[in-house]
């Protein structure tokens, strides 16, 4: 079973419904039942578009960060599935800033701070990545995931992230030296 590590930012995908479930409102109360009009089809429209818009806010609400399956870090940061990461490669976490990459960037844009997973210099094979730049940046070993779209990133968050990577990659020659001596 899949281990949430670091949630998606629920408060603003929660906040981004509203005005997709109120469009879905708007155009329930124009179609009315009423499929033969023009305000019935546009109505139609809107409620079906609305529609499609929470099913994929919900998605990405459900959806984590940073997962634990299998020996596995799972990094989402792509429009696609998980770019799954061996855990013995991930050697820490620690807090980075940056700039927020919101939408409408203006001159003076608001910083974030942001969760930075270092990947072991000697696994070449992970050193680039190519991830959805709202999201984060994967580049010289390093990956950077927004602050701005996951679980806010505390001391706290920190420490049980580094917590739980050492436990898992502690397990995990345990693991394979019980299987050896079977």
């Amino acid at each position: 079973m899949t281990e949430v590590w670091l949630h998606s930012n629920r408060r603003i995908l929660l906040l981004a419904m509203v005005p997709v479930a109120a469009l879905g409102g708007i155009g329930l109360a124009v179609q009315k039942g009423n499929w033969l009009s023009l305000p019935g089809v546009l109505g139609a429209g809107c409620l079906g578009i609305s529609v499609l818009l929470l099913a994929g806010l919900t998605r990405q609400i459900v959806q984590p960060r940073i997962a634990y399956l299998d020996g596995n870090v799972l990094f989402f940061l792509s429009s696609g599935g998980p770019i799954v990461v061996p855990a013995k490669v991930v050697e820490a976490f620690f807090q980075g800033e940056s700039l927020a990459h919101l939408p409408g960037e203006s001159r003076h844009q608001a910083k974030s701070v942001n969760l930075i997973a270092r990947l072991s210099q000697r696994e070449t094979d992970w050193q680039q990545r190519d991830v959805k730049p709202a999201l984060g940046r994967w580049a010289d070993g390093y990956v950077t995931i927004r602050g701005t779209w996951c679980e806010p990133i505390t001391g706290d968050v920190i420490r049980r992230l580094n917590r739980r990577l050492g436990e898992v990659t502690r397990a995990e020659p345990a693991k394979v030296e019980s299987t050896a001596g079977s």
